[in-house]
């Protein structure tokens, strides 16, 4: 079996002294791909690196938007050189928080905006954060919808079955990490079962939201995907290898990787 960790901040300092065990292990788990990514335009460039050093790994090049306020002359334009680069495989993470107060929150809306032209212009897939601003999220996606087609990531889905529908619409695919898992989480497992098998996609969110049974043990991992996967394969009444193959062969399809 083969799965696809959509979302994994690989490049995080969790990781710096056993990265290539981090992979090593995500391999032997079946986790054969997964997108690096970047929050920062530093950081994205470290995911490029670990996609050109890694077999199976591939990047993902943005601002986060809680990391926009802080941002450097040139960052945004280093964001949109290294986009073309061939082991970059999407734009983000963008998105819009109102649950922190690090960015205001019509600078987000602006760079959320930038990352969304740019995975236009690029014919790239987009990534959307979003934190207690799902009205927010879904007005801008449908402003950019007006300009053309929309080709993106819900990443760590946590709204509601309207939310979902919504971003549906909008042809989005929607991602869930390890929360899923959580006993507490039983609405968001009932979105999780209402998702068309060919618009859902799983992720870690690495190195944060280890699922059960391992919530709480930090740093996650890439190979953990496997838990998430399993409480999704049966809320869906699927086999584990059925939900394993459609969501690797639906990232594949969005992020156009082989």
């Amino acid at each position: 079996m083969s799965y696809f960790d959509t979302h994994a901040h690989l490049d995080d300092e969790a990781f710096d002294a056993n990265r290539s065990e981090v992979v090593r292990r995500a391999h032997e788990a079946g986790v054969t791909t997964i997108l690096a990514v970047g929050v920062t335009a530093p950081s994205s460039e470290q995911c490029i690196a670990l996609a050109e050093q890694f077999p199976g790994v591939y990047a993902a090049v943005g601002i986060q938007p809680n990391y926009c306020a802080q941002t450097g002359e040139g960052d945004w334009d280093r964001i949109t050189q290294i986009a073309l680069h061939p082991r970059v495989a999407a734009i983000g993470e963008t998105g819009l928080d109102r649950y922190w107060d690090y960015t205001p929150f019509e600078v987000q809306q602006d760079y959320f905006d930038r990352h969304l032209r740019l995975s236009q212009a690029l014919d790239k897939a987009f990534i959307v954060h979003m934190r207690d601003c799902g009205d927010d999220i879904a007005t801008m996606l449908e402003a950019a919808r007006s300009r053309g087609p929309l080709r993106g990531v819900m990443h760590s889905f946590t709204g509601d079955e309207a939310l979902a529908r919504r971003c549906l619409d909008l042809s989005l695919y929607i991602s869930f990490a390890g929360m899923v898992t959580f006993k507490k989480s039983e609405d968001l497992r009932h979105v999780a079962a209402m998702i068309p098998a060919d618009r859902i996609l799983i992720e870690t969110d690495s190195p944060y939201l280890s699922p059960d049974p391992l919530r709480g043990k930090h740093p996650n991992e890439p190979a953990r995907l496997v838990h998430t996967a399993a409480c999704l394969a049966k809320v869906r009444g699927v086999t584990i290898d059925e939900f394993g193959r459609q969501t690797s062969a639906n990232a594949r399809q969005l992020f156009g990787v082989p």
